[in-house]
């Protein structure tokens, strides 16, 4: 199988290489700048081979990982516009290179996020739910979906990857939330009772490849474990992970004043099932928080 990848060098997109490379998966990264690799089953491009259309392998799978760091920094209007324009961008890039090729792939995966939904504390959302917000980051997710969904008028069988909470040491939300319980002054983030919907890295390397084999998945999908748990409940696990105590509870004006409008990525909470996964009968490789964080920690 060949596949192409965009984002192929970042926290998820290098697991997944190295999972593609255990299945003996050609794999082609695109980069930014020209870079050669030993590896006989990597092989690197850049963004300009495809726009100027010089790249014609036929490819089986494209994954687009491609986009500016929702954590880079205090949302400014700026940030905000990179983090859209950078999306949007790579996206169509993306769909004007499947328009010119003879041999369209079969499947694009785009990656998106759970914040497609907007935030609630009482519903539960899955893939055939509405978004219920205008917020800065529900519009984007939307805005690049749409673009994404082009791949679909193309007759590619398309898939709109929405991350949760990716749980993993080398990238992510967790090592900044692990850092104050190392120096004894952990505890939950806001009221407490916000919803975290969260997936192990393995699962959403897992996901992806039976997303692949099961062609009768298509259209969004959810990468979230079926038991998303309170922010609470994801504090006492975190500290019973680490053996350090559970005390200190940040309040949601600090976090506001540190980070601005992106506060809401913990304040504000989103409980989201994994229906499609369950349905196409997928094994969830770590379906509880306590065993996830057991694993990764120790």
């Amino acid at each position: 199988m060949k596949i192409l990848l965009t984002g192929g060098t970042g926290f998820i997109g290098s697991q997944l290489i190295n999972e593609f490379i255990r299945h003996e998966f050609q794999c082609y990264i695109v980069t930014r700048n020209i870079r050669t690799s030993s590896n006989p089953f990597i092989t690197y491009i850049n963004w300009d081979q495809l726009t100027s259309n010089s790249f014609s392998e036929s490819i089986d799978v494209v994954i687009n990982l491609a986009g500016e760091s929702i954590n880079s920094g205090r949302w400014t209007k700026q940030l905000k516009d990179k983090i859209l324009q950078s999306r949007i961008k790579s996206t169509n890039i993306l769909i004007t290179w499947f328009e010119r090729q003879a041999h369209r792939p079969n499947l694009f995966i785009n990656a998106s996020a759970i914040g497609f939904y907007g935030t609630s504390g009482s519903i539960t959302f899955n893939e055939d739910d509405k978004p219920i917000s205008n917020d800065f980051l529900a519009t984007t997710v939307r805005e690049w979906e749409t673009v994404a969904r082009k791949a679909e008028e193309l007759g590619i069988r398309t898939i709109l990857a929405r991350f949760g909470l990716v749980l993993g040491l080398n990238g992510g939300a967790l090592p900044k939330m692990i850092l104050p319980y190392k120096l004894f002054i952990g505890g939950p983030i806001g009221k407490g009772t916000q919803w975290i919907s969260w997936i192990h890295e393995k699962d959403v390397v897992g996901l992806i490849l039976h997303s692949i084999k099961n062609t009768e998945i298509r259209g969004p999908i959810n990468l979230v474990s079926p038991n998303p748990v309170t922010m609470n409940e994801f504090s006492r696990n975190l500290s019973a992970a680490l053996h350090r105590p559970n005390r200190l509870k940040v309040p949601n004006f600090a976090l506001q004043l540190l980070l601005g409008e992106m506060s809401m990525l913990v304040l504000e909470g989103q409980k989201v099932m994994p229906s499609k996964a369950i349905q196409t009968n997928y094994n969830f490789q770590f379906p509880t928080l306590k065993e996830a964080l057991l694993l990764t920690l120790n």
